[in-house]
Formats: structure tokens, C-alpha cells, sequence
């Protein structure tokens, strides 16, 4: 039994994002991993443009839809796996810790009601949590620093890694989130690291440094020897002074308020209100981190 299921990646290049079908080439069974929901900022609107044409290519291959995963509650778009749940029926996923994460931003948001019981998704994975994709051994790994929840699937020799390391020479992902933290992302990135070499390592961004084209694939090899960040930093505490240092010159996300109030509600946009109409609600003056010049 082969441990390679295809991957097929797909760039979203309004936010950088990269969005993954995982299959067992063997039974045609599939995952889909941090689906992006279409969304424009200037005029409110939302579109499947994204993940409609996930959905084309899992027809044209004949595939079916097993699980519809996500690494963490994203801050920078909204996640599509409600709307593949309701398109293909295959069970929603995500870290079990997210339900800290609800905790943490349902204060933000005032919903004193919200329940930050994880109860959005089919299913929370625990901390090494073993599954299978068709006949694919997959397992979790517990991946915090980007945030509180954050995850990493395992399928066969792929690692899906999301928001902690980026192309070698992109380095790795900020933890200056609420919730977040430089100490523990190094300490989550260790464990990435420790995989087999030739383990194929997909990224959840690619911001195109110097305008090269987007790429998504490395090796656990080529990260440990070319990794901008963890081949300079050879102990925790320097990892900590530069990733910390990089932080604080980031501005936030641009749409860090509008995505986290659908995604720590595993993807599901405002109910209507009485005039049919959808709401998002922003709160104000509950982040730092301004870009002011």
C-alpha cells in the first residue's frame, strides 16, 4: 500500500492562500484541506469562485470527498467548509483546541451566547490523533504558536503545515496573534522538522518574495537546510528575538475581524436578519498593531 496521495494545490491570489485536494490514488478517496471562501472587503460581497473549481477538479478525476479539513480558524479569509459540507455531505474537521480559540474571540465579538464547544465541526482531532484518507495512514500533530489551535495533517509522507513554516526562502509564520506565540511556534516547528527528510512539506501561504511565482512544496530536508529563519536560528531564544522583532513590524491582517466570526463558527456566514439581509459585526479598538503611516 503506497503512504503518496496526489496532491493538487490550488493559489488564491487575493490572499495568498493555498488551498489543497489530498488523494489516495488507490481508491479515489480525498480530502480538502483549508478551502477559501471568496470574499471582497470594498463591497461585501462572496462568491465560490474558489471552491467551485475544487469542486470541477474533484469531478474530473472521479474523486470522492472523505473529509473537509482546516488547520486553524483562519484570519485572513473565510473558510469554504461549510459550503463543501453542504455540497458533498463529507464530515467537517479541525484541532480540538479551536474551542480556546472561540473562547478567546467570543469576547471580542460580545457573543455571550456562543458556543465555544467545537459543536461547529463533525469533528475535533486530539493531539496525535490517527485517521485515514481512502486507504492513507494520517495522523495530527499539534502545531500551536500561530495560534492557540493550530494543527498539522500528516497524510502519508505529506505534512500540510499551514501557518508555521513557509517556502525556505519566505521563512516561517507570525505569532503575534491573540493567542499566539514565537516560543511555542519554534517548539511546533521542531516536531514538523523531526519528520523524515524526504517528507513533503505543503505550505498554507505563499507571499512570492521578489515576485517569483507562488510555490507551495518543499522537504523536511530542504527546510532544515535553507529555511531563512530556522537555519540562522540555532537555539529557541534567537528564534524568539527575531520572530518577535519581524512581529512587530507587521500590520494585522486586513480582514483579521471580518474572517474570525465565520471561521471560529466552522465556516458559517451571519444568519439573516429580519430583512433577509447578512450582517458581519466589527468590533473596534480591540487589536493593536495599527498601521498608522
Amino acid at each position: 500500500m503506497s503512504n503518496r496521495p496526489d496532491v493538487k494545490a490550488f493559489f488564491d491570489k487575493r490572499t495568498f492562500s493555498v488551498q489543497y485536494v489530498v488523494s489516495d490514488p488507490a481508491t479515489n478517496k480525498c480530502a480538502i484541506i483549508d478551502p477559501v471562501l471568496d470574499f471582497d472587503e470594498k463591497s461585501g460581497a462572496t462568491a465560490t469562485i474558489n471552491a467551485d473549481a475544487i469542486l470541477d477538479y474533484i469531478r474530473s478525476k472521479g474523486l470522492e470527498v472523505e473529509w473537509i479539513l482546516d488547520t486553524h480558524p483562519h484570519a485572513d479569509h473565510f473558510s469554504a467548509a461549510r459550503y463543501f459540507k453542504e455540497k458533498t455531505g463529507a464530515p467537517t474537521a479541525i484541532g480540538e483546541k479551536v474551542v480556546e480559540v472561540q473562547k478567546l474571540w467570543k469576547g471580542f465579538y460580545h457573543w455571550p451566547d456562543f458556543p465555544a464547544d467545537g459543536s461547529q465541526w463533525d469533528k475535533l482531532f486530539a493531539e496525535g490523533e490517527a485517521f485515514k484518507v481512502g486507504e492513507i495512514d494520517a495522523r495530527v500533530l499539534f502545531s500551536p504558536g500561530h495560534t492557540l489551535a493550530s494543527i498539522t495533517y500528516v497524510i502519508g509522507d505529506a505534512a500540510f503545515v499551514h501557518d508555521t513554516l513557509f517556502m525556505p526562502d519566505s521563512g516561517t509564520a507570525r505569532a503575534d496573534f491573540p493567542g499566539g506565540s514565537a516560543s511555542r511556534l519554534w517548539d511546533s516547528i521542531q516536531e514538523i522538522l523531526a519528520l523524515p527528510d524526504e517528507t513533503r512539506i505543503f505550505v498554507g501561504h505563499d507571499y512570492q518574495p521578489n515576485g517569483r511565482e507562488p510555490r507551495w512544496e518543499s522537504t523536511v530536508g530542504e527546510q532544515k537546510a535553507a529555511n531563512t529563519h530556522m537555519s540562522k536560528c540555532r537555539t529557541k531564544d534567537e528564534f524568539v528575538t527575531v520572530r518577535e522583532k519581524r512581529d512587530a513590524t507587521l500590520p494585522m491582517p486586513k480582514l483579521i475581524l471580518h474572517a474570525l466570526q465565520v471561521n471560529i463558527n466552522g465556516g458559517r456566514l451571519p444568519a439573516p436578519e429580519a430583512n433577509g439581509q447578512r450582517y458581519l459585526k466589527f468590533p473596534l479598538d480591540v487589536l493593536e498593531g495599527a498601521a498608522w503611516d
